[in-house]
């Protein structure tokens, strides 16, 4: 039995397919440029060559149709016909207090997402869109959606709400949503198995640093606190966003500059952030090697990120007022050291002690590792991410009526004898690359 699950942006769709029996990773990929004059399809198959071709997909329900012929092409597919496939989880950046946990999607389901697109106007049409796509495709199966802002909805109001008028709570639903839910929900479960603890007695401060990036104060398993708002737009320094600003910036700037509440969304949105600060790149790779070069700009944008990551550690240390461990995850979270070490270094007095040769080795996408000293009082982890399993296990769960909120529920990859196949099979090739990196594996 396959599962798969599709995360569609406005020009793109990343996919996966798990082979539940195997409970392995059989194929993976993604398609880009949809809408455009020629769109791309990369896919990796084990045991297959990875798979590149170019061809027109003017919108989704095209390039779904394309993802599901490469599935099952006899040279590079990964699956002999569609009917194996049983369910598809999409992922859903915003579900507002309407959706507090993943649900099938039905005719009032949708009715009910795209009356809250005006929360995230840049993300939910496009998921909607991919899951309209795939119902044309596979219109025999579940469709089930999950969405970012699930994880969240534990917040305490203290946490949740805006200090503004009520009636704009009430009326207008503005309020603290928080996203990248499914990440946290699986480094929050990880991190309890490697500090070998309940999950609802577990403290965490868990930073999701990529392009987009956000960090979560988990109490007791849940969510307590989180940096993005009612957009992604709230928060850390992120690659084109702005993140916390004095909002009294944007009137003061519309008028100087003539901008329109479009074009202020635009910048703040896509043209600010690391690019902002650099005024030419976004890749933390890019900022990190010209940063070393002495390009003071680089350099700024990279301080000035770690010290927003620094600050939010502190103020939700003193949020949750114990901490087990400190967890990085995401594309810069697990890859890049530097800014690991500057988010932590200084926090010793509050026993986040980080040991430097430690951070430095830990370079992996495929192992979970401890980076803190032996005698640091909080642990401080990276743990690789793995949102499409969540999906993948809530599709599961939903398809056959054992789904319930996290609380409730049991992942997989919360046991002590869970193993990701794949990872394991790709963590021999990083050791050899790293061969110190097999000392500081957390598990």
């Amino acid at each position: 039995m396959v599962i798969l699950t599709l995360n569609c942006g406005s020009s793109s769709a990343k996919y996966q397919v798990y082979d539940w029996d195997k409970k392995d990773v059989i194929g993976v990929g993604i398609v880009e440029r949809i809408g455009q004059k020629e769109s791309n399809i990369e896919q990796k198959a084990p045991g297959k060559e990875n798979f590149e071709a170019v061809k027109s997909c003017p919108d989704h329900k095209v390039a779904v149709e394309w993802i599901m012929e490469t599935l099952v092409d006899p040279d590079h597919g990964c699956m002999e016909d569609m009917s194996s496939i049983k369910a598809v989880g999409h992922r859903m950046v915003h579900g507002a207090e309407t959706f507090t946990k993943s649900v099938i999607v039905n005719n009032d389901v949708l009715a009910m997402m795209e009356s809250v697109n005006q929360l995230a106007p840049l993300h939910n049409p496009a998921n909607l869109t991919g899951i309209r796509a795939a119902q044309q495709v596979l219109p025999d199966v579940p469709h089930c959606a999950v969405m970012d802002t699930a994880w969240h909805q534990t917040m305490p109001d203290t946490s949740f709400m805006y200090a503004l008028p009520y009636d704009w709570y009430k009326d207008y639903k503005v309020r603290r949503y928080g996203f990248h839910g499914t990440s946290y929900v699986y480094t929050a479960k990880r991190a309890s198995v490697l500090l070998g603890k309940d999950p609802m007695k577990t403290n965490l401060i868990i930073a999701h640093i990529g392009n987009g990036s956000s960090i979560c104060a988990v109490k007791d398993g849940k969510s307590y606190d989180t940096s993005m708002g009612m957009t992604p737009l709230e928060g850390l320094m992120m690659g084109t966003r702005s993140g916390d600003i004095d909002p009294a910036i944007v009137t003061y700037m519309m008028g100087r500059k003539n901008l329109s509440p479009e074009e202020m969304d635009s910048t703040l949105n896509k043209k600010s952030g690391i690019l902002g600060i650099t005024e030419e790149y976004i890749d933390r790779r890019d900022v990190h090697s010209n940063a070393e070069k002495g390009n003071k700009q680089c350099l700024l944008a990279q301080d000035m990120e770690t010290y927003r990551i620094r600050k939010y550690v502190g103020a939700y240390y003193a949020a949750l007022g114990k901490v087990d461990a400190i967890v990085f995850t995401a594309g810069v979270g697990e890859m890049n050291p530097t800014y690991r070490l500057k988010s932590l270094k200084g926090l010793e007095a509050l026993g986040i002690i980080i040991d430097e040769k430690k951070n430095a080795v830990s370079r992996s996408r495929n192992a979970e590792t401890c980076i803190s000293t032996e005698d640091s009082p909080v642990k401080i982890f990276v743990i690789p991410t793995d949102e499409e399993l969540v999906m993948t296990e809530d599709a599961y769960a939903l398809m056959n009526g054992t789904y319930d909120v996290h609380t409730n529920f049991s992942y997989s990859f919360q046991s002590p004898d869970y193993r990701n196949k794949s990872r394991d099979t790709a963590l021999p090739g990083d050791i050899a690359k790293n061969p110190e990196l097999e000392g500081i594996l957390a598990l």
